[in-house]
């Protein structure tokens, strides 16, 4: 049995995907059924889980898919949907941080992702537009870093070439030539995996968040709906759940925006755009519609991104994204927005993805983060990894990132980074302390203060007030406003809330507390230096 849990009709201009906002017959839900037993648990209906789910029900697993919320909700429904090996300054990035070896082992991962795609996609007809990828440097002072990714390249194998013009409406210094690439509708390809997985026995259950997992044989999965046993479980959640191996501090939490665009009258370049130096921008097309074939002839849309930061570290949001529209109207006059959203994305700091077992589990659950923007690729990388690793097959280089070296100039970013996690934890407990303004926020906006000497966040948001526990359900930072999307955001490790307090994303597994919600007997607070 199928039901639906889908989000409302977006309106024009709304913090919604292209690739969301489709008219499209949503991916149904199937239903939870309690205590039920399964081979194998996949946390997660993005691009990560679903191939994973894909891989393991082939091989004859009985496989269940758990969403907290619907299909494709967080990084796939709201990527770029760029199938490249050129990636920006990754792959320079990567070599200077540990060797040539990891770098070839990370990009041979990305071609295999890359392939294993355009095959299935091929393969069940989904529509995929073959496009050259360019990494371009928009300053002058882009050339050094242009010229380091140019070399990583050719030292991963990669066939680049230089290029001095680029049919762009803005001055550029110079640019990386990656043919072939492909670009798509993640949701369409998320519709294909879901099918598939279906017509070989799995379950996609829709609105089953995911909160703790006592492994053992099996392992019991305890969600928001009742609790689930498994053979093995596997974390496709951005950033795991879970806090064993303690990956919120090993991933920088980054969030990003994009919009989509109607441009009248313009011929739109044709290539996938990135920049290379900052602030990043990044430009391709997009049959307009949910157009499924692509035909020559049909309407594009012109998709810009860019403007990315650390979550919850970022005073006003509504500026990033207000500065990328100024940007599209500079060199696409008259283009008229049809879309506007961001997306969330993990960090490693050697920007290499952790996937694989999670330590002290006993290989009973698997993980998959740090994609670092490049999850249509890497996502898929990682499911024939954590595949091979359950069914026991050996993927050369999948160990070579296993085994990879930590070097002090990991252990250097890691300090650096987890200190200033420290510093935001610090300051945010500070300055909840303050009184609260007597007056209400106006639409839109959102306040901490104290209430009752206690953090309290208030917003008001479509009319409605609400007045919430200011402190993260995951370690007990202070949540800050995200003025562009109207949301709660912890800027320790990207764990982010709806106004009402309702959970969207991170390692959280728990809404905010509505600060007049009674409190039930044994609801006691309990103070976060003795958390255990």
């Amino acid at each position: 049995m199928y039901w639906s849990l889908t989000p409302p009709p977006a309106k024009e201009n709304t913090v919604t995907s292209l690739w969301l906002d489709d008219q499209r017959e949503r991916i149904a839900s199937d239903t939870f059924e309690p205590g039920a037993r399964y081979d194998a648990v996949v946390a997660g209906a993005g691009i990560t889980g679903l191939t994973t789910a894909l891989l393991l029900a082939r091989a004859g697993l009985s496989v269940a898919v758990l969403e907290a919320r619907f299909v494709g909700a967080v990084s796939t429904g709201n990527t770029t949907a760029k199938l490249s090996l050129l990636q920006g300054s990754v792959l320079s990035g990567i070599l200077s941080r540990g060797s040539s070896h990891v770098l070839k082992a990370y990009v041979e991962g990305n071609h295999e992702g890359q392939a294993w795609m355009l095959r299935y996609l091929d393969e069940h007809g989904v529509a995929v537009q073959r496009r050259d990828a360019f990494t371009y440097a928009g300053t002058a002072d882009g050339v050094k870093k242009l010229d380091a990714e140019f070399e990583a390249c050719r030292k991963a194998g990669l066939e680049v070439e230089r290029v001095d013009t680029l049919d762009l409406p803005f001055e550029t210094h110079g640019a990386l030539r990656l043919p072939d690439q492909a670009q798509f509708d993640p949701m369409d390809v998320l519709r294909a995996l879901a099918a598939d997985l279906r017509e070989r026995g799995g379950v996609i259950i829709e609105g089953a968040r995911v909160k703790d997992v006592d492994t053992g044989e099996p392992s019991k999965v305890t969600t928001s709906l009742g609790e689930v046993w498994a053979g093995t479980v596997v974390l496709a959640t951005g950033i795991p759940i879970l806090d064993r191996g303690l990956y919120f501090a090993k991933v920088k939490p980054m969030r990003s925006y994009a919009q989509a665009y109607r441009v009248p009258g313009a011929a739109l370049p044709q290539g996938m755009y990135l920049s290379i130096d900052s602030p990043s921008r990044s430009l391709r097309t997009a049959p307009a519609g949910g157009s499924l074939d692509g035909a020559v002839g049909g309407e594009e849309l012109l998709v810009v991104g860019g403007n990315g930061h650390v979550v919850g570290r970022e005073d006003d949001t509504q500026r990033l994204v207000d500065d990328l529209e100024q940007w599209t109207q500079r060199y696409f006059p008259g283009a008229e927005r049809t879309h506007a959203w961001s997306a969330q994305d993990y960090q490693s700091m050697n920007l290499v993805p952790f996937v694989g077992w999670m330590p002290r589990t006993g290989k009973h659950i698997a993980l998959a983060t740090g994609y670092n923007k490049w999850g249509m690729t890497n996502g898929v990388a990682a499911a024939l990894s954590m595949t091979a690793d359950i069914l026991d097959g050996n993927i050369p280089w999948a160990k070579t990132l296993h085994h990879r070296i930590t070097l002090p100039k990991d252990i250097a970013n890691s300090v650096v980074a987890n200190a200033q996690v420290a510093g935001e934890l610090a300051s945010g407990w500070a300055s909840s302390l303050r009184s609260l303004p007597e007056d209400v926020p106006a639409e839109g906006t959102g306040v901490v203060g104290a209430e009752e000497k206690e953090p309290a966040a208030v917003s008001t948001v479509d009319g409605v007030t609400c007045r919430l526990s200011a402190v993260c359900t995951h370690l007990g930072g202070i949540v800050s406003w995200n003025s562009a999307e109207r949301s709660w955001d912890c800027p320790l490790h990207g764990s982010r809330f709806a106004a009402d307090g309702t959970l969207l994303e991170g390692p959280a597994v728990e809404d905010l507390k509505a600060i007049d919600e009674p409190e039930l007997p044994g609801d006691e607070h309990v103070p976060v230096d003795e958390l255990p």
